[in-house]
């Protein structure tokens, strides 16, 4: 019985557990950041070039309009 008590105290394998989740819990988070930086610049680079190309057909508008 004795020996079963000292086998539970000195079994480390739970903390170890516990180190790789938590580990694994801070690579998630780090990852969700990054990929919602990554979406806030993609959609930026969106927003510009629909910018462009409403003013390029803006622009195409006029030049037909004119034209006639």
């Amino acid at each position: 019985m004795q020996n079963l008590i000292k086998n539970f105290i000195n079994d480390e394998s739970g903390a170890t557990a516990i180190e790789y989740g938590l580990i694994a819990a801070l690579i998630a988070v780090a990852m969700i950041a990054g990929a919602s930086q990554l979406g806030n610049s993609i959609d930026d680079k969106f927003t510009d070039i629909a910018g462009a190309l409403d003013a390029v057909s803006d622009d195409t508008a006029v030049s037909t309009a004119g034209g006639d």
